[in-house]
């Protein structure tokens, strides 16, 4: 069985990796683990990792970091993948790996491929809700929405302050929210696009700068834009329908719908439409070429006010 874990969502890939490692260890002992990194390891012992028969037990498994890293591995993987006998099993974690090259389509096509991304806000929330559901507690989707707000997107801080909600009492309500989490010094895209959208362009790009300081990557902040594009097309499609009525309809929190109206009060339709099309441009073009997302980002803001 060879596994492949890639995708921007560091937090899912520790867990998916956790589990598959902490699965076979169960089973035939940490004596059969062996764990090697792309970046030091030399293709001969990648090879030899991959093809030489186990040690004290009756079954190994061999993880390979970003094996993209090492160029001669990357162009030589195919074969070697090939080579693996039944008694090897073998992860391999690509968070970050060129969909142009021969080796992902691979991995792609003969492996089995995860694929974590980052969730937008919405996901986080609903995340969470099933979370605190499969622990045993219980979160509703508006409340987990205000702790997303509350907290921010870092799913890993999520997870233990999940986890310290639901010591604290198992049905998890805005006011224990309030009570035990610290509310996270950040900007959000609301605030970014508010600022936009009323032509103080400089506050926006200082927002934007703000964001990426705190370490949310492009492709997060395109991610979570999208989100919150999302939720003004519904605004703008539903006509005179209360944010209660768009809400429900939608599967949404309503606390979200009420917040954006303000913001899709200042757009016309079409303007929205030029909008969706601009984000999806440059979400399309990260995926096939190389170029500065972050100046791409930063020139849309401008334009929002316009």
């Amino acid at each position: 069985m060879i596994t492949t874990l890639s995708g921007s969502n560091s937090y899912a890939l520790r867990q998916a990796q956790k589990s598959l490692v902490d699965g076979f260890v169960a089973q035939h002992g940490d004596i059969a683990l062996e764990q090697l990194d792309g970046e030091e390891a030399s293709v001969e012992r990648l090879s030899e990792a991959l093809t030489s028969v186990p040690f004290l037990a009756d079954k190994k498994l061999v993880l390979i970091r970003q094996g993209s890293a090492n160029k001669q591995f990357a162009e030589r993987a195919a074969d070697m993948l090939k080579e693996v006998t039944e008694t090897t099993d073998v992860i391999v974690i690509e968070p970050k790996i060129d969909k142009r090259s021969s080796y992902y389509k691979y991995l792609k096509k003969n492996t089995d491929f995860n694929e974590y991304n980052e969730l937008d806000p919405g996901g986080l929330a609903r995340w969470l809700s099933a979370q605190a559901k499969e622990k045993g507690g219980a979160l509703s989707l508006s409340d987990a929405t205000f702790l997303v707000t509350r907290v921010g997107l870092n799913q890993q801080l999520l997870s233990h302050e999940l986890d310290k909600l639901l010591l604290y009492n198992a049905t998890i309500t805005r006011q224990t929210i309030e009570l035990l989490t610290e509310s996270t010094p950040q900007s959000t895209i609301f605030e970014l696009l508010d600022a936009a959208f009323a032509g103080n362009t400089q506050k926006a790009l200082q927002l934007y700068s703000e964001q990426r300081t705190l370490k949310v990557e492009p492709q997060q902040i395109i991610a979570m834009l999208t989100w919150q594009l999302h939720i003004l097309a519904l605004i703008k499609t539903a006509g005179d329908r209360s944010p209660e009525s768009i809400a429900s309809e939608a599967k949404v929190s309503p606390y979200v719908v009420k917040k954006s109206t303000s913001i899709a009060r200042k757009l016309s339709q079409a303007e929205l439409r030029r909008i969706i099309t601009d984000v999806l441009t440059i979400d399309m073009r990260s995926k096939r070429e190389t170029f500065s997302i972050d100046d791409a980002l930063q020139h849309l803001i401008l334009t929002l006010g316009h």
